[in-house]
Parts: C-alpha cells; structure tokens; sequence
C-alpha cells in the first residue's frame, strides 16, 4: 500500500502529522536529524499499527536527503503523500546574522523542501496523482525572527510554483500555515494542526486549496 513519507518528523507537528496518517491504515517512513529521533517517532507510529519506517537526513544535505528518500520508496514503494515539515527556527533580528547563517537557514527551511520534490514529485506527475504538503508559518513577518520570515515567504512562493508547475497533472501542493507556538493542550496543539494535513490530502480535486492558517481559536483559509 502506497503511503506517507514525513521529513521533519520529530516531537510536535511532524510526529503528529505521522500519526494522523497513521490512523488511516497508511505506512509511514518518517525523516529526522538524529536515529533517536527517528526512532521515538517510527515507535510512536507503530503503535497504531501500521508500518513505521525511521530514517536519518539532514534535510539540508541534499545528497543524504535524496539517499533517504530513495530508501523510503524502496522500502515502502512511491509515496501517495510527502509531507515537508523541517525548519530551523530560531530568534534573530534583522542585520544580527551573516549571510552565511541566513544560507544556512534557508537551507533547512526551503532548500530541502525543493530537493524533496524535485525527488519525488515528478513521479507523482507521470502518476497522475499525490499530495505534496509543508508546514508554512510567519503569515506575517516578524523582525524578531528575520530568518525564519524570510524562509517562510520563500515557502510560501515554492508552494506557488509547484502547484502551478504539478498541480495539472494531478498533483495537490498546499501549506498548512502555523501562525503560533505548537505545544499541546493549547489552540495550537499538534494533534489538531494535524488534522488539515489529513483533509487537505483527501479534498476533491474541484476544492483544492493551496494554503490553510491555523490561528487561535479558529482557522481561516
């Protein structure tokens, strides 16, 4: 059975993004930085069920990103959805870092999610269907976190042209827009945030949207 892969699949949004789909009966193999992390969130998932498969990538090394990706879809075969939920997130003002440390930020918080569908999405397209969803943030930008404002409009541009790019030949590309801190038991609980995902994949093709704003207490599209 097709399934899941989630890049950035550690405690919060991503493990909670892992288990929704869990939920559903779908395998998942889900990415982190460090083997623990992998591990704690294949273990959470398999506890539905379903098949887990942990892997290990930097999502800003492109080599061992692609490596993994391959691994998954060996393992697990064509992904039916990907989901881009790594970021570096991190305070700082405007002028206060290199350019070298806004590179390496937008690294993590861009570049790995253009690897990882340059990887994969074409075969979605041959396929004539799949879904392709990353977390976005920052609806609007705050000085006290330049980097993580200017990689999330750069998302936010990337799902533009992706979806442009894919979506005619069958391909749903859209963002789930975070506009608060993630902590459970709150109004942005991961668990709830991780609903969108779930709906965004299975939505008519005639309804697709492109970004979703979860906020406090509601959310907008």
């Amino acid at each position: 059975m097709p399934g899941v892969i989630v890049i950035g699949a550690g405690p919060g949004i991503g493990r909670s993004v892992a288990r929704r789909f869990a939920r559903e009966g779908l395998p998942v193999a889900v990415l982190a930085r460090t083997a623990d992390t992998a591990r704690a969130t294949a273990e959470a998932v398999a506890d539905l069920g379903t098949r887990a498969l942990p892997l290990t990538a930097d999502a800003a090394d492109e080599p061992g990103l692609r490596a993994a990706l391959d691994t998954a879809v060996a393992q697990l075969g064509p992904p039916d959805v990907l989901v881009y939920n790594a970021a570096l997130v991190r305070p700082d003002a405007p002028g206060e870092l290199p350019a070298r440390a806004h590179l390496d930020a937008y690294a993590v918080n861009v570049g790995g999610a253009l690897t990882a569908a340059g990887h994969l999405l074409p075969a979605m397209a041959r396929r004539g269907a799949g879904t392709f969803l990353v977390t976005g943030g920052m609806p609007e930008p705050k000085p006290a976190y330049t980097s993580l404002s200017l990689g999330k409009a750069a998302l936010r541009a990337l799902v533009a042209l992706l979806a442009e790019e894919y979506g005619p030949a069958g391909v749903h590309v859209a963002a789930v827009t975070v506009d608060g801190p993630v902590a459970p038991g709150t109004d942005f609980d991961p668990d709830d945030i991780a609903e969108h995902y779930w709906r965004l994949h299975v939505q008519p093709r005639a309804d697709w949207r492109h970004e979703v704003i979860h906020g406090p207490r509601r959310t907008t599209p």
